[in-house]
């Protein structure tokens, strides 16, 4: 069971968090509350496994990368895990899933990578792709978002 009060919490952290020097004093504010009682309730949540990261999503077009690509791998699904490692050791790479492969889709391991253009993209995925010994792989570039949002499990 989660209180009001954590209800609330979860609510404010469900939305962007301030960008400034002391995010949570500002979030606690919101809600009639000190940051130090935000902050204990926020490590309750963390201790109880009910909040287990915080992400960050950054508007990679802002940031001058005009392309983006997930990639999808076939691998040896004994070669899976310590080569997943490896591509997410990559700077480059920022998501790196294992999924099941599908009918006519032999692909299992999937990551995505930012650059400032395709012919970029292609060179990153050549270098990771060197690295872990995969020649087995398809490039699916993004055309345009359509829906880019976090999930909602309470209102404010």
């Amino acid at each position: 069971m989660l209180s009001d009060l954590e209800k609330k919490i979860i609510a404010l952290l469900q939305g962007d968090i301030p960008v400034t020097k002391r995010p949570f004093k500002v979030l606690a504010e919101k809600i009639g509350i000190t940051e130090n009682q935000f902050l204990e309730v926020l490590n309750g949540l963390n201790d109880r496994g009910m909040i287990r990261r915080f992400g960050a999503t950054i508007k990679h077009q802002k940031s001058g990368f005009k392309a983006n690509a997930m990639v999808a791998w076939k691998v040896d699904e004994g070669q899976v895990e310590a080569t997943g490692k490896i591509m997410a050791g990559f700077d480059e790479i920022t998501h790196c899933y294992r999924r099941n492969p599908a009918p006519g889709w032999d692909y299992n391991l999937y990551t995505m990578v930012h650059a400032q253009d395709e012919d970029a993209c292609y060179a990153i995925v050549k270098k990771i792709a060197k690295a872990v010994d995969q020649d087995e792989y398809t490039l699916l570039f993004s055309k345009k978002e359509l829906k880019k949002t976090s999930m909602k499990y309470f209102e404010d």
